[in-house]
């Protein structure tokens, strides 16, 4: 069977794509392994506790906006809510349960139509010319000259340590705390897979050590969620206040089988003047987190992988770097930005799946990007920014990441929502003499400052200084960068002051309108 678009995965990376495009009446099919939309969520994560917060009340009446503090619900327009009501109908619960996001998944693809053959486990992709083949346990064969893979990931990652097959891993291993009772247990990773464990065992272990080479990063401190998250820090109270638990810097040089049915570990700690020694445990689980599998693909299109073969690596249009027409959505985009923005997670890639949507409209269908006009004066690009920071939940959610372009030609202004500044580099915008890009971002917190106390400048010509989000405008000629305002950052995230906002961006706009190149250029900050 040829198909348009194949998207291999029917989580919800594939099924946001898929309502796109079934909203556009193109000829596409999901091929998903199990009998259910959004299956990895029936097993991940393993306590069933979600970290995407879904936050009920807000204060605020607009879909856009509140998509800022919805960390669930897929996008749809405001007329498709009445098919599909957003996730916070389901649950009141901030931190949601995962068996309820399945429940919504599999609403969301019965109440759209979506085109989904179940119990088609892709088996072996391969190439010929232009054309993708994709062979199913079942027997069915597809072929698409686009092909999207959408499959998050799908393999343990099991680190290069002598022993390593002797753990048990987090997809294997028991949750019921009680099978650990008095029991000394090694935890590897910490990431949020690691401390989530760590938090179940708290009650029923004699002793716990997480450990990993490198120190702990906390979310709220580098504004990255894929770092460990408030929900599952409860741990860390149990190490500082001397509960017999620990928290280790160490490599491990191997793990062995011991007498009695433990494991001795030899571990070399990372900031102990190089200290080395065996430690003793009942249990070793490792939560190191998962991998990119690329072993359904043969050799005619075998990706290239990036970040130790963790991702596949991609261009800015979320393409394979060496397979045409390969295409990936959802966590495996997150090549693309890991470590620095939301990607990985349901609340950033569903912003990035309407852009590849829109991408791939313009590469298979002739369908242009869209934008609309606005008036070409500074009074026009100046209510379009204020207006667009007011309601945005895309450039709030992948702040630094995804921008706005403003472009000014032959008295015509366009603007353009939702690209990326790879995208941007890569287009016909890079040509323009004059633009304008858009986004809101974080700057980096220096050193050991602790982002409790940040001492605060409050004045519109140190606003490059602000640490909490805020709006950013940069003016380009032909790709370079000529101006950069930065806003001051906001308690309520308005940017409407008259004199703090209005007045400093329509100064900054008045000067680029005139052609007063590099007239106030402030030095771009390292983000989050």
């Amino acid at each position: 069977m040829n198909k348009g678009t194949v998207i291999v995965g029917g989580g919800p990376a594939g099924l946001q794509l898929a309502y796109y495009l079934e909203k556009a009446n193109r000829d596409y099919i999901i091929l998903e392994k199990s009998s259910v939309a959004g299956n990895s969520f029936v097993s991940y994560p393993r306590h069933r506790t979600l970290i995407s917060i879904n936050k009920v009340h807000t204060g605020e009446t607009g879909y856009d906006k509140n998509m800022r503090w919805d960390w669930n619900s897929l996008l749809t327009t405001e007329e498709d809510l009445k098919k599909q009501p957003l996730f916070k109908e389901y649950t009141k619960d901030y931190f949601p349960k995962a068996d309820t996001l399945v429940q919504y998944l599999q609403d969301f693809a019965r109440n759209f139509a979506l085109k989904i053959a179940y119990n088609n486990e892709v088996s072996k992709v391969s190439k010929s010319g232009k054309v993708f083949t994709l062979e199913c346990g079942s027997g069915k064969v597809y072929t698409t000259e686009c092909l999207v893979v959408a499959t998050g990931f799908r393999k343990s990652n099991m680190p290069d340590i002598d022993g390593i097959e002797l753990c048990q891993t987090y997809e294997n291993m028991t949750i019921n705390p009680h099978d650990f009772a008095n029991q000394e247990v090694l935890i590897l990773g910490k990431g949020n897979s690691g401390f989530e464990t760590a938090d179940n065992l708290i009650r029923t272990t004699a002793l716990i050590h997480v450990l990993s080479p490198d120190p702990i990063s906390l979310a709220w401190k580098s504004h990255y969620i894929g770092d460990l998250r408030a929900v599952n820090n409860d741990f860390l109270d149990t190490y500082q206040l001397k509960s017999q638990n620990a928290v280790l810097d160490a490599k491990i040089g191997k793990i062995e089988m011991a007498p009695g049915g433990k494991f001795d570990v030899t571990v070399h700690y990372a900031h102990a003047l190089g200290e080395s020694e065996v430690l003793s445990y009942d249990a070793v689980l490792n939560c190191t987190g998962f991998v990119f599998d690329k072993d359904f693909y043969d050799q005619s299109c075998k990706p290239e992988t990036a970040y130790q073969g963790k991702f596949p690596a991609l261009k800015p249009n979320w393409e394979s770097t060496n397979v045409e027409g390969l295409f990936y959505a959802g966590v495996l985009s997150h090549s693309c930005d890991y470590r620095k923005h939301t990607s990985g997670f349901i609340h950033g890639f569903r912003y990035c799946v309407r852009t590849l949507f829109h991408l791939l409209e313009q590469r298979y269908h002739a369908v242009p990007y869209p934008r609309r006009d606005i008036p070409a004066t500074v009074e026009g690009v100046l209510n379009s920014i204020i207006a667009r920071a007011a309601t945005t939940s895309a450039l709030w959610q992948q702040f630094g990441y995804l921008i706005d372009v403003i472009t000014v030609q032959d008295n015509k202004a366009c603007y353009y929502e939702e690209l990326t500044k790879g995208l941007v580099k890569d287009s016909d915008i890079s040509s323009f003499s004059h633009y304008y890009t858009f986004s809101l971002e974080f700057n980096k917190i220096t050193g050991n400052a602790d982002p409790f106390e940040i001492n605060r400048k409050p004045v519109p010509d140190q606003a490059q200084e602000s640490i909490f989000l805020h709006p950013v405008v940069r003016q380009f000629n032909k790709g370079k960068l000529m101006n950069e305002l930065h806003l001051l950052e906001d308690l309520y995230t308005n940017w409407t002051h008259p004199t703090q906002h209005i007045q400093p961006l329509r100064e900054f706009l008045t000067a680029c309108f005139q052609g007063r190149i590099g007239f106030q250029v402030q030095p771009l900050k390292a983000k989050m």
